[in-house]
């Protein structure tokens, strides 16, 4: 497949710094293998080794505002591209290595392991020592509090260390990062899995604006609370250094009867602030094995972890329910699980809400703990009258101007139930051949619904 001069253009954009990075990478480790080498051959002592300094062009692709917004150290952007490396150019460190061991042989200092299936060498936080702190070893032990699970890189799981045989010295851990990260920094995106077990959710968006949504106005603003908190939590927690007073992430409970604009509208905030909403399946979460639903949260936290992903999760009361009295085992480990989950939620650092007809139904450990708890009621005879007038497209008439707001006064539906009604309407009138809707045909509609509830 060729690439216009456009999407070329676009790559380059994208990468620009990425392999600027990269080069700087490859001047440190040269530097670095140059300081080792030159202090083997020359007994004299060497002026201490320093690590230069690197600045990144002006631009908006998603590496650059990673390390900008990070505010990596010039030691956490080698590690972030040692992490990295391999998967760009596969020979990256057997070139370097080669330059100053022409005749072969096996290099240990420089560490590095091999993949399963991949045979290129993969860094180890042995390499990242060496090339930060060569045979430094009071500077090797300072550093190695970037590779606990403490660091921001580790920490916020950018980047991992493979676990190690026990015995083994840490440092011969593999230096990996996520898969997901390197889908953003090298295609500046990242692929959302598909729905399975080992990944309980889909994507969940919407071709409605606001506008589309009818609300009261006291549920409107608490829902714009919701998009201030995504537009300015960076700020606060990171240049205002307030992370160490404010809990991480922002949890909202939306509660309600069926239909009134709970998914819809946690569909609009994440279009609106473009951040990717996902709607967990909780079938595929709960399970009736013990510690199986704790795993298949803790994947889920994990996977979601520094996305920017909003984790929907919609009947949250099947999981989220409350706590009972610990009469049977089974009841102990239920609790577990809330518990469990408490505890994920309260430390997952982007936005979580939970939907529920009841908000009755909900434990109050959970409550006490949402930023916010917004109600979604029954449309009024108002709101309903808003909703009958945006359900139909214009080319469809009604047999008198007051036949809608009749049926906002008449009939307590809510919005879901109206936007079926419309739809069933307009279907008969297609199939009649017939662009004047009547009463009757409306009301049948209505009548429709009413069953569904007896």
């Amino acid at each position: 497949m060729s690439v216009n001069h456009t999407e070329a253009k676009e790559i380059l954009s994208l990468t620009h710094n990425l392999f600027r990075a990269l080069t700087f990478l490859e001047e440190v480790i040269h530097l670095r293998l140059q300081d080792h080498f030159t202090k083997r051959e020359h007994s004299s002592s060497q002026p201490a080794f320093q690590l230069p300094n690197f600045q990144l062009d002006a631009s908006q692709d998603p590496f650059t505002r990673f390390v900008v917004q990070s505010q990596l150290s010039v030691e956490e952007l080698i590690m972030t591209m040692l992490a990295l490396a391999a998967h760009i150019k596969p020979s990256f460190f057997e070139r370097i290595v080669a330059e100053y061991l022409p005749d072969g042989g096996d290099f240990p200092a420089f560490g590095g392991a091999k993949g399963q299936n991949y045979r290129h060498i993969l860094p180890t936080v042995g390499t990242a020592l060496f090339i930060l702190a060569g045979e430094d070893y009071e500077r090797r032990l300072a550093l190695m509090d970037l590779f606990d699970g403490q660091s921001y890189l580790l920490g916020s799981k950018i980047i991992y260390t493979e676990e190690v045989k026990r015995g083994e010295p840490k440092m011969s851990a593999k230096l990996l990062m996520d898969e997901d990260y390197v889908e953003l920094f090298t295609r500046g995106r990242i692929v959302i899995p598909q729905l399975s077990s080992s990944f309980p959710a889909q994507v969940l968006r919407t071709q409605l604006e606001w506008h589309d949504l009818v609300l009261t106005h006291e549920t409107k603003n608490q829902l714009e609370e919701i998009e201030v908190w995504v537009r300015n939590n960076h700020t606060l927690m990171n240049e205002l250094n307030m992370s160490h007073k404010f809990k991480p992430g922002y949890r909202a409970l939306f509660y309600g009867p069926p239909g009134t604009g709970k998914t819809l509208a946690s569909s609009l905030i994440g279009k609106y602030t473009g951040q990717e909403v996902l709607r967990i399946d909780l079938s595929q979460v709960i399970s009736k094995y013990i510690g199986e639903t704790e795993k298949n949260l803790a994947n889920l936290f994990d996977k979601a972890e520094n996305k920017g992903w909003c984790l929907f999760f919609d009947e949250a009361d099947a999981v989220f329910g409350k706590r009972t009295n610990t009469k049977e085992a089974k009841d102990r480990y239920s609790n577990q699980e809330v518990a469990y989950l408490l505890q994920r939620i309260e430390s997952y650092n982007g936005l979580v809400i939970m939907a529920t007809n009841f908000k009755s139904n909900v434990d109050e450990a959970f409550l006490r703990r949402f930023n916010s708890v917004i109600h979604f009621p029954l449309p009024g005879p108002k709101e309903r009258l808003q909703i009958w007038q945006k359900a139909f497209p214009e080319e469809l008439d009604f047999e008198n101007d007051e036949l809608l707001q009749e049926l906002a006064h008449s009939f307590e539906l809510s919005g879901s139930a109206i936007m079926n009604v419309a739809q069933f309407a307009c279907l008969q009138a297609l199939e009649k051949g017939n662009m004047v809707l009547s009463k009757e045909l409306l009301v049948q509609g209505i009548q429709k619904e009413f069953q569904k509830e007896t």
